[in-house]
Order: C-alpha cells, then structure tokens, then sequence
C-alpha cells in the first residue's frame, strides 16, 4: 500500500447554532476529519466528540474553554471510531465519558487500530480512554436547564452510534449516522440498519444536523443519505444474482448520482456490508475489515485513501 497523506490542516469553526450551542466543524470532513459539537452551561460544558490529533482535540479544548462556560466537562462519544474519541483525554481526568455500553467494548478490543491504517498522520499524545458511564437504549444529560437527549440508534455507521438530540432546539447531533457532503460508510455497521435509523432521526424533526463530518445541514442531509443506502442494496442485490463480487460491482457502477459526495471508496465497504445483509444474521456482524479496507485501496487505484488528520 502506498499510504496517502496530507499535511494536518487545522482550519475549524466553532459556529452557535441554537442559545450556547455550537458546532466545532472542520473542513473538508474526510477521512478522519471529524467535527465536534458544545453545549454550554452556567456549571460546565458538554463536548460532543474529541476529534483524531492532539493537535485537533487541544484547538478543540481551547475552543470550549474560551466559551466560559463552568468548570464540569461531560463528554459523549457518539461511537467507537477514534477519530471521534482519541482526544477524551485532553478534557481532564474528571471528566466523565459517555457512550454506549457497545461502543466501550469495541473501544477496548480495537485500540489504536486507526493510527495504523495512516501511520504518517502527525497523530501526537492519543488515547484509549474508555467511557465511564455507559447506557444500552437511550439516557439524558442536564447541562444547567438545558437536557440533551442521547439515543442509541445503531447498528448503522457501527453498532454502537448514539445521537445527541435537543428537542426545544431541534438540533441533532448525529455522529456518523448522517454525513454532510461525504458518502455513507457502514462497513461496520448496517446498510439497512442505518435506513430505519435515518427514518428514525427524520421523525425527531431536526431543524439543524450536525454531522460527524462535513458542513451543518438540514434536513435534506436525510434523503442523500437514504437515496445512496437504497442504491447500495440495489447493486448488491443485482450484483450478487450476476454473480460479481463487490469489488467488481463498485468498479462496474461508477459514482451515480453520488459523485459530488467526497471519499467515493466507501462504495466497496458499503457494499460488502450489503452483500452480508443478503442472508441471514445479525445486523452488524463482524466482517474482515482489513481485508476490505484492502479491497478499497484496490478500488482507490493502489492509494490509501488521503486522510488529512
């Protein structure tokens, strides 16, 4: 492999969305690029996500201490992956970790896995730190009178992916489940997982998402997500009746109508992932990722995918 790897461009916005509530986005939300979300009350701060790079999550961390808000800090991890939590560190030792009793589990089991897929990135001072209080369907978190929503709605991007939802703003916070301006990766999740999820979320009646990557977006975000998962399972479909694998079928169906989605690799993931979901099993079970990830590199012409962590 021939690893693909840009220099760590630092460029972020911390933009209010709602009274205290912000979006900490970064540009271009690719591979590891991952955004951030802060509520902010009179006794402390809850931080959505804690970004890939000690670099990332210090500017990160800055950024919510500038805010003034008390001296608490919550943070929730709205999945495994570390580009969402190698940073919970950097918020202090009391500060309480939350996610979902799945997502400690595949914290646990998979580590730095992410550092090694990319190991040029500039990674700095990262870290397995596990959640502290996990929770199976759905809990809250007060930030002063403000309560903050936190749904499990896997398995879809992973098993594990919880959403952060506030009602009296109708401001989502959706992790991965929902990605703005990049294509849709499920490999370790669920393609049609993640279509009952994105009807779900649709149901809550959001204004504003905030999505793991890529710019805010409204509500719109839902129907490219959807229309790109339901032809997903149309070319699996087809494709595993013709008798081609997923590599072959990514390479036979170009794009579509997804060519202005960053990272169109994904499609052989995605596509394994459908292929599984064919026959019967779990929703989520475990595929060879490496070996898939492999398959995406193929399809990627021999390049990693660039990451710009």
């Amino acid at each position: 492999m021939i690893p693909s790897v840009a220099g760590p461009e630092l460029e972020a916005s911390l933009t209010e969305v709602a009274d205290g509530v912000y979006a900490y986005v970064q540009p271009p939300g690719g591979w590891c690029v991952s955004n951030a979300g802060v509520v902010a009350g009179p006794d402390g701060a809850l931080v959505i996500d804690t970004l890939a790079t000690e670099r990332r999550a210090r500017r990160l961390r800055d950024a919510v201490d500038a805010l003034r808000p008390g001296p608490r800090r919550t943070v929730v991890n709205t999945h495994h992956h570390g580009d969402h939590n190698f940073g919970n560190h950097l918020f202090g030792p009391a500060a309480q970790v939350v996610a979902h009793e799945l997502a400690r589990t595949e914290m646990a089991a998979t580590g730095m896995a992410l550092t090694g897929l990319w190991p040029d990135v500039q990674w700095g001072d990262v870290r397995v730190t596990l959640p502290t209080l996990t929770f199976a369907g759905r809990a809250a978190v007060h930030v002063g009178d403000r309560r903050v929503e936190l749904l499990h709605v896997g398995p879809a991007h992973t098993t594990n992916d919880v959403v952060a939802w506030l009602p009296d703003e109708r401001v989502l916070f959706a992790g991965d489940v929902v990605l703005s301006g990049s294509t849709p990766f499920n490999l370790m999740g669920s393609v049609s997982g993640a279509l009952v999820a994105v009807r779900r979320l649709r149901e809550l009646g959001a204004r504003t998402i905030v999505c793991g990557h890529g710019p805010v977006a409204g509500p719109e975000v839902f129907d490219t997500t959807t229309d790109y998962l339901e032809w997903i399972q149309r070319l699996a479909a087809d494709g595993a009746a013709a008798g081609l694998t997923p590599l072959e079928v990514a390479r036979e169906s170009g794009t579509g109508d997804f060519g202005h989605l960053i990272d169109p690799e994904r499609i052989v993931g995605n596509l394994h992932r459908a292929y599984a979901e064919l026959g019967p099993g779990d929703l989520g079970r475990p595929l060879d990722v490496v070996s898939i990830f492999g398959e995406m590199v193929e399809y990627n012409d021999g390049l990693v995918p660039t990451c710009l962590a």
